[in-house]
C-alpha cells in the first residue's frame, strides 16, 4: 500500500510468536535516513535506494509501527498497528448435574483458556446444534461466559456443549472456531403424588400374597429402580413402566406377625438437599503479599476437591492458601463435590474469583530510560504500568512539567530535551521512573556559492566564496500533495 506522509496503514495480524518483515519504503527520489521506530528487537535485513527491510522475531504482543525517512529535508512518516491473534489453548464446559430437576434453571458454564484478540472471540453455549446465547469471551484469564436455562424434559438426553470464534474476516483472515466435548444431561422430574400401594387387607400365617406398588408422573420412569420391604426382607420385584407410570410388583411372605410394607423409590436421582459445595474467599479482593485462604466444604457424606486437591475425607472441607501476587488477579478457583448415593455418584461444581490489588508498577523492560533522537522527527515514547486498579500513566518534564505524549506518535523538538519523571499513579499508591531525552539539532546543510561575471572581453572571475548556511530549511510541516513522498510497510 502506498501512503502519503503522514498516513496509516490497515492493522496487520500476525500469529502469537511469529516473525514478521517490515519493508520501509518511498517513491521520493532523493530519500534519506529511513528507519523504523518498534520497541520490539528488529534486524535490518536490506536496504536502497527508497526502501528499508527489517525483520521482527517472536511477536507477541500488539504494538504499533512507525516508519519514518526524509525527502528533500522534510520528513515523512507511515505507521501501523500489529495485532497478534492466538486460537484458545483450552475450551471446555463444566461438568453437567448428573441429574437436573425439571423445571429448575441450568447454568451453563464454559471457561476458555488464552486466545487474541479477546474483542474478536465470542463464546456460544449450545444444545445440540440449538444456540442457547453468545457472549464475548471479555478479558478474565481464563474467561468464564455463563448462560442460564429452564430445565425440560426435552433435554433429557441431550448433548450440550460450547464454541468459540475467532473472527479475523476483516483482518483478511477467516473465522476460526474451537469446540469442547459434548456433555449429556439428564432430567428427572418426581411424582407430586404420594405411591399407591396395594395390599389384602388380611392374610394367612405361611400364606403367599401379592404387593402391587404404582407410582404416577414420574419422570423418566423406565429408567427409575423400585424396591420393596416387608420389614426388613426385601423383595424380588418386577417393574414395568408405561409413560410416566411406573409399577412395581412382588410377592410377599406373610410371618407369624404382619409387618408394614415399605415403598423404596432409588432411581438415579440426587436427593433434593445436595445442593452442592460452599466455596468462600476469606478476602474476595485481596492485597498483594498478603494470605488468601480458600474454603469449599458440602454436607455430610459429601467429599469435595478444592482445585484437584481432595478432602482428607467425605464430610470434611478442603482448604487451600497462598501468597497473593499480580499473577493471582482474576484467578478462578474450582470445587468439586461428589456424593455417592446407592452406588451412582453425583456431582456438584462452585467456582469463585480472586482479586489481587497491586501496584502500580511501571515496567522498566519496557520503558527505556534514556533516549537520543533528531529534532523534528517522529517518535514513540513506548512506557506501560501495570496494576490493580488501573493506574494513570503519564510523563513530566522537570521544571516545565510539560507532558509528553506516551504511546502515541508525536513530533520532537529540541526544546523537549531534558529530563522526565514519568509517574503511574492509582488509588494504591505511585512508581516513578527518570528518563533522560536527548534531542539532537539538524546538521548544518552545507552550500558553495560562486559568483561570476563573463564579459565580452573574457571571463574574468569577479568573486568566489564558500559559504556555510545553517538551519536554511523551509517548513514542511504539513504535507502537500504535490510534493510526492510515500512511506509503506508491508
Amino acid at each position: 500500500a502506498v501512503l502519503p506522509s503522514p498516513g496509516q496503514l490497515p492493522p496487520t495480524v500476525v500469529p502469537a510468536g511469529g516473525s514478521l518483515l517490515v519493508n520501509c519504503s518511498t517513491d521520493c527520489p532523493s530519500a534519506e535516513l529511513i528507519s523504523l521506530e518498534t520497541s520490539l528487537l528488529k534486524e535490518s535485513v536490506g536496504s536502497g535506494l527508497g526502501w528499508a527491510a527489517f525483520q521482527l522475531s517472536n511477536v507477541t504482543g500488539d504494538i504499533q509501527l512507525l516508519c519514518s525517512g526524509f525527502c528533500n529535508g522534510s520528513q515523512m512518516i507511515g505507521f501501523s498497528n500489529i495485532t497478534v491473534y492466538r486460537f484458545p489453548e483450552r475450551v471446555e464446559l463444566a461438568p453437567l448435574p448428573l441429574w437436573q430437576p425439571v423445571g429448575e434453571n441450568l447454568t451453563l458454564r464454559c471457561m476458555v483458556s488464552s486466545g487474541a484478540p479477546r474483542d474478536h472471540l465470542t463464546v456460544v453455549l449450545l444444545r445440540e446444534e440449538e444456540e442457547l446465547g453468545r457472549q464475548p469471551a471479555g478479558d478474565g484469564e481464563p474467561a468464564e461466559v455463563t448462560v442460564t436455562v429452564l430445565a425440560s424434559r426435552d433435554d433429557h438426553g441431550a448433548s450440550f456443549s460450547c464454541r468459540t470464534e475467532l473472527d479475523l474476516r476483516s483482518q483478511g483472515l477467516g473465522l476460526f472456531q474451537n469446540s469442547s466435548a459434548p456433555r449429556k444431561l439428564r432430567t428427572f422430574a418426581m411424582p407430586t403424588t404420594p405411591p399407591r400401594l396395594v395390599v389384602p387387607r388380611f392374610s394367612e400365617v405361611e400364606t403367599s400374597w401379592p404387593v402391587d406398588c404404582t407410582l404416577d408422573g414420574l419422570f423418566p420412569a423406565s429408567e427409575a429402580q423400585v424396591q420393596l420391604a416387608l420389614g426388613d426382607q426385601m423383595l424380588n420385584a418386577t417393574v414395568v413402566s408405561h409413560g410416566d407410570t411406573l409399577t412395581a410388583t412382588a410377592t410377599a411372605k406373610a410371618e407369624q406377625e404382619r409387618r408394614c410394607v415399605v415403598i423404596k423409590l432409588l432411581g438415579n436421582a440426587p436427593p433434593l438437599g445436595f445442593q452442592g459445595p460452599n466455596l468462600t474467599l476469606r478476602e474476595p479482593n485481596a492485597t498483594e503479599g498478603t494470605t488468601v485462604t480458600v474454603t469449599c466444604a458440602a454436607g455430610p457424606r459429601v467429599r469435595v476437591t478444592l482445585d484437584g486437591v481432595p478432602a482428607a475425607a467425605p464430610g470434611q472441607p478442603a482448604h487451600l492458601q497462598l501468597n497473593a501476587t499480580a499473577k493471582d488477579d482474576r484467578r478462578t478457583f474450582f470445587c468439586n463435590a461428589t456424593l455417592e448415593v446407592h452406588g451412582v455418584i453425583l456431582h456438584r461444581n462452585r467456582s469463585v474469583q480472586l482479586r489481587v490489588l497491586y501496584g502500580p508498577k511501571i515496567d522498566r523492560a519496557k520503558c527505556p530510560q534514556r533516549l537520543t533522537w533528531k529534532d523534528r522527527t517522529m517518535h514513540i515514547l513506548q512506557c506501560q504500568a501495570r496494576g490493580n486498579p488501573n493506574p494513570k500513566l503519564q510523563c513530566l518534564q522537570e521544571g516545565s512539567m510539560f507532558k509528553v505524549p506516551v504511546g502515541i506518535p508525536f513530533l520532537v523538538r529540541l526544546n523537549y530535551s531534558g529530563t522526565y519523571y514519568c509517574q503511574a499513579a492509582s488509588s494504591r499508591g505511585t512508581d516513578v521512573l527518570t528518563v533522560m531525552m536527548d534531542v539532537q539539532g539538524r546538521n548544518p546543510i552545507a552550500i558553495t556559492i560562486v559568483l561570476g561575471v563573463l564579459t565580452i572581453l573574457g571571463l574574468v572571475i569577479l568573486a568566489a566564496a564558500s559559504v556555510y548556511v545553517f538551519g536554511v530549511q523551509k517548513r514542511r510541516d504539513i504535507y502537500h500533495p504535490d510534493e510526492a513522498a510515500a512511506v509503506e510497510l508491508s
